[in-house]
């Protein structure tokens, strides 16, 4: 995927979030897991994307993922740094930082969604 189709996909995504405060903590937190596994590749983003789960977890009061949020928000420059970053992971603080995953089925179809409203040609499965 360009730059640009991931820059777009990720922006729909943290849009679709912030629309979406009609919808329960799961359906939300989705958005932002996407967003994760969309720009995690490039350090602002990555941190954008935690910034904002942090202040979720906060809105929550979910001590344990705002823990979570803060060790990630410190580790991801470092795995910028020696490239070693956990692709497919959703960014969630029940994740270890280096831990790469697939994404589950539900996670897939949000990115696709994503991708296909910004332009972004499909990716194989």
């Amino acid at each position: 995927m360009s730059q640009n189709h991931q820059r777009a996909a990720y922006d729909h995504l943290l849009q679709q979030f912030a629309a979406s405060t009609d919808k329960s903590p799961a359906e939300r937190w989705r958005y932002l897991e996407a967003a994760h596994v969309v720009g995690q590749n490039r350090l602002g983003l990555h941190l954008r994307v935690h910034w904002l789960m942090l202040q979720f977890a906060k809105a929550q009061g979910n001590q344990f993922e705002a823990n979570g949020q803060l060790r990630h928000l410190a580790m991801a420059p470092l795995g910028h740094l020696v490239r070693r970053m956990p692709y497919g992971n959703n960014g969630r603080a029940i994740v270890g930082p280096l831990q790469p995953m697939v994404p589950n089925a539900q996670l897939r179809a949000c990115i696709a969604e994503a991708m296909q409203a910004c332009g972004a040609p499909a990716q194989k499965p």
